[in-house]
């Protein structure tokens, strides 16, 4: 019978809202922007005493749905939210979330080093991942079959990639789902047929591919000349207050920006624009 009750009441605490606490801070969501929003956390823990933040992953999609749950903070979002998360932040909380422009971020295209392209243009992207174009040899590579690498449904770089690159278009059924950038990186690295995509942050072991000719450099990211450039986000409930403004306000600063820059993502502006 104890261990019943003590599984009840467990449940119950399970269901519950995310109740704020003054010196705690609990993000969920984006892979991409985990290992950023960690440094962040260290960072802003060294500088406030008392004060515990909490970054995990899982997926913007996760991070959305614990929002809306009220269970945390933030969610990192490497995408703005859908209209059925923003619809149930509505239903519970009478808004539609908060959005923070944190970072910019090139979504790059990670081909084998061994693979001889160099350069692949938007269009022929769409139809390699949509399953038309199916070897190198037909965009000026190899005569190898390509092997597609892809982000679970869950990945909001796997919806930005699907609605920017893919036009809307169905991912190619023969793609390999892979959980997160470093596991991308990875198979990427080992496997001279594949192709993937990922943040800038990332793949140190492959080869950067141009998009349009255009290679995903700190300069033309700030330039808004490399095709696949977006935006990634700190969403709340509400307007942040208290210790949640503090934290977006550090984030936003020449300290946190400097992170985001440490991190390989690019800051949302320049030294000298503020």
């Amino acid at each position: 019978m104890k261990q019943l009750l003590i599984l009840f009441f467990s449940f119950l605490l399970s269901c519950q809202p995310y109740v704020h606490d003054s010196s705690m801070l609990y993000l969920k969501g984006s892979s991409t922007m985990l290992p950023m929003a960690r440094a962040w956390a260290e960072a802003f823990m060294l500088k406030h005493s008392g004060v515990s933040v909490y970054a995990n992953g899982g997926g913007t999609a996760k991070g959305a749905a614990e929002l809306a749950r009220g269970r945390v903070d933030f969610c990192m979002a490497s995408r703005p939210l859908l209209p059925n998360e923003a619809r149930l932040l509505a239903e519970n909380f009478n808004t539609v979330g908060m959005a923070v422009l944190v970072a910019k971020d090139a979504l790059s295209i990670y081909l084998n080093p061994q693979n001889p392209v160099r350069s692949l243009s938007l269009s022929q992207l769409e139809r390699i991942y949509s399953g038309d174009i199916t070897s190198w040899d037909q965009v000026g590579g190899d005569n190898r079959p390509i092997q597609l690498i892809h982000r679970l449904s869950n990945s909001g770089t796997f919806l930005y990639f699907k609605e920017h690159v893919l036009s809307g278009r169905p991912y190619a059924a023969n793609g390999v789902k892979v959980m997160t950038n470093r596991e991308m990186m990875s198979v990427v690295s080992q496997h001279v047929n594949a192709i993937g995509y990922g943040g800038a942050a990332f793949g140190n072991n492959v080869l950067h591919c141009a998009v349009d000719n255009v290679l995903p450099t700190a300069e033309n990211v700030a330039g808004d000349t490399y095709p696949i450039t977006r935006y990634l986000y700190l969403y709340s409930i509400d307007t942040p207050r208290g210790l949640q403004k503090m934290f977006v306000d550090w984030v936003l600063s020449e300290q946190g920006q400097d992170i985001v820059r440490q991190s390989g993502y690019f800051p949302i502006w320049t030294r000298n624009e503020r």
